[in-house]
């Protein structure tokens, strides 16, 4: 089952995907994603939703019209990381068609960086034309504690590969493609009003990129901070530039779940970022749902 390109901008066609002869394998390989998903359902979102660690539960509260779980979609790649599930749940939230990514890969379990960006590159086919990206970081700023939620105003990708190397995908977006607004401006606008209406804390800045899966050392944690970074982590970035690419709105907010390296007084552990997103987690989720019922209601999506 497929769509023709009239009906969701960028989309493959059957005809394009298959009788092409020099079809990128890249882009061979999302054509057959989205033709596994389609033939599970043929919801049409509006938005696509990633939900990092602490937050998968929140797909559990939308209302459901559809789940595809990623090991029934040929080639898709399958978390390997504790509290990560491994779906994409269709439904609504309040009247906005969603899609929400509930668990991502990431590039330090082995991954090829193509597959990284696949899901949210895959979003973007399914018809979403905006994307918010939530994640667990670890705080650079000092001012920032656990359980602090940031709305990231923009990021650094830093010692990361950048996930357009290679061929371009003529397809998916142009060769260089402009970074100067990577977060949409309307749609963080919306975010910072929701947290003030909700009189949720929500702190701003930059979120920077690394490729774990080692947390950082002191060291590297002070070359963050002078550089202006606010916020560190392993998710995200890669997949901003990937959505950018296709010309998708992006917004994203981080769950600081600890202190960097040389400012937390104990050794930083993956159990530590859970149990600081599993607290923030009802604020967080409230600021999601609320946000993208906004942008729903203010004909921002």
């Amino acid at each position: 089952m497929w769509y023709n390109d009239s009906s969701i901008k960028g989309a493959p066609s059957a005809r394009a995907a298959r009788e092409g002869n020099d079809l990128n394998p890249i882009y061979e390989k999302l054509c057959r994603c989205l033709d596994d998903v389609r033939k599970k359902t043929d919801f049409v979102p509006e938005l696509g939703l990633v939900l990092g660690s602490g937050l998968g539960d929140f797909a559990d509260e939308i209302e459901k019209a559809a789940e595809v779980n990623y090991a029934d979609i040929q080639g898709f790649p399958v978390s390997t990381v504790p509290g990560h599930k491994g779906r994409f749940v269709f439904g609504y939230v309040g009247d906005v068609k969603v899609v929400v990514m509930q668990g991502r890969v990431h590039y330090y379990e082995g991954y090829p960086l193509s597959d990284v960006v696949l899901p949210v590159r895959l979003m973007g086919l399914m018809g979403a034309d905006k994307i918010m990206l939530t994640n667990a970081a670890g705080g650079v700023n000092p001012e920032f504690n656990a359980g602090d939620l940031m709305l990231i105003k923009d990021q650094i990708m830093f010692l990361f590969p950048n996930p357009l190397v290679g061929q371009n995908i003529d397809d998916l977006g142009v060769r260089f493609p402009d970074m100067s607004h990577a977060y949409d401006s309307e749609l963080c606008q919306t975010i910072r009003d929701i947290a003030k209406r909700e009189n949720i804390p929500l702190r701003e800045g930059v979120y920077c990129q690394l490729t774990g899966p080692s947390f950082e050392t002191p060291a590297e944690v002070r070359m963050l901070g002078m550089m202006g970074v606010d916020a560190v982590g392993m998710s995200t970035a890669c997949e901003v530039v990937a959505a950018n690419h296709m010309g998708l709105r992006v917004c994203g907010i981080s769950c600081i779940s600890n202190k960097g390296a040389g400012l937390s007084p104990t050794p930083l552990t993956h159990e530590e970022v859970q149990e600081a997103a599993n607290i923030a987690a009802p604020r967080f989720k409230k600021l999601l749902r609320q946000s993208i019922m906004s942008m729903g209601e203010k004909g921002r999506i």
